[in-house]
């Protein structure tokens, strides 16, 4: 059985992933994660591949458990691994709860891995993986300073694994996007006290473009994917100008 699993599948770009992969590739089965049930089974309207809902907490090591579980019990062919399962919040380091640093840290950075670590065993030569970063990977960012150091970790990560597989015929790709419209990610985000410290949400993404690049890039292979204007000029001026002016650049942009 071939499948794909979409982490973060429930709204946004993670739902947008399984539309796109539903028209574009050919599965067996796409397992959904989530842990919104009712959003899962409500997206198996909007595709025509067989949806298998899997309700899961990817914070909690039992959920990584049970997709371990489901995995040897069925012995699928993975054949795409989309980690998209992640969050932010906006806010000086007064204005965002320790619970919620905490959070972000166990979903993006930990979560991401066990779900990579546990479905690597069933997948195979010409395989697929992309691990959702951001552009905010690139450089420290005042006020999203947690999260983006999260996405730092996953994007060095994904290039660290990428060069260890190697040779086996597995593709990973870290996907390094700007702002995206169209999700809950910046809605969710400015639920804080210091939301106004980030006003300046312009050039935004559309989500439907971001998941068409990426695959494009995921299936030649590249190492990351910039689906945009403004993500791929941020990686190169990223490599040219120090941190110090990088961060007093953003201190104009964000307001």
């Amino acid at each position: 059985m071939n499948i794909a699993i979409v982490t973060g599948a429930s709204s946004g770009l993670g739902a947008e992933y399984v539309r796109q992969l539903d028209a574009c590739e050919s599965f067996d089965e796409i397992w959904v994660i989530a842990r919104r049930r009712e959003r899962l089974t409500a997206l198996q309207k909007d595709v025509v591949t067989a949806l298998r809902p899997l309700a899961l907490d990817l914070t909690r090591p039992e959920s990584i458990r049970e997709l371990e579980v489901l995995l040897k019990d069925k012995k699928p062919n993975v054949r795409m691994l989309v980690n998209n399962a992640g969050f932010g919040k906006i806010g000086s380091y007064r204005h965002i709860p320790l619970e919620q640093c905490e959070r972000m840290i166990d979903l993006n950075c930990r979560a991401a891995v066990s779900v990579t670590q546990t479905v690597l065993p069933f997948m195979h030569r010409g395989a697929r993986i992309l691990e959702i970063c951001s552009t905010a990977a690139f450089q420290p960012f005042p006020y999203l300073n947690v999260y983006s150091a999260t996405k730092a970790f996953l994007y060095r990560y994904s290039r660290a694994l990428g060069r260890e597989l190697a040779g086996t015929g597995i593709r990973v790709t870290a996907v390094c996007p700007f702002w995206i419209r169209g999700t809950e990610f910046i809605s969710s985000a400015k639920k804080t006290d210091g939301s106004g410290q980030v006003n300046n949400f312009a050039l935004s993404s559309r989500r439907e473009d971001v998941v068409r690049h990426s695959l494009k890039d995921s299936k030649k292979g590249r190492a990351v994917s910039t689906p945009g204007f403004v993500c791929t000029l941020h990686r190169i001026l990223a490599g040219l100008v120090p941190d110090s002016l990088l961060m007093a650049a953003w201190n104009l942009l964000r307001r």
